[in-house]
């Protein structure tokens, strides 16, 4: 399954460390994060709850980027 979100970052770097912080949640089977259309798009591992993936996601990118936003 695949989703899309609305993100809020300041910069493409920072959309870079978002995305490698992502695909290495557990049951993110790939990400793409765009700085230019302020989106993620999330494929997630077969049987993943989305929304549970989704909260590890965001902190994990919280880690990393600390003002980051991801609208879930």
């Amino acid at each position: 399954m695949k989703k899309s979100y609305k993100i809020d970052v300041d910069c493409a770097n920072c959309a870079n460390l978002m995305e490698q912080a992502a695909k290495k949640t557990d049951g993110v089977k790939d990400c793409a994060v765009s700085f230019m259309t302020l989106k993620m798009k999330v494929e997630f591992e077969e049987g993943a709850d989305a929304d549970a993936v989704m909260k590890a996601v965001r902190a994990n990118c919280k880690k990393v980027e600390d003002d980051c936003e991801i609208y879930l």
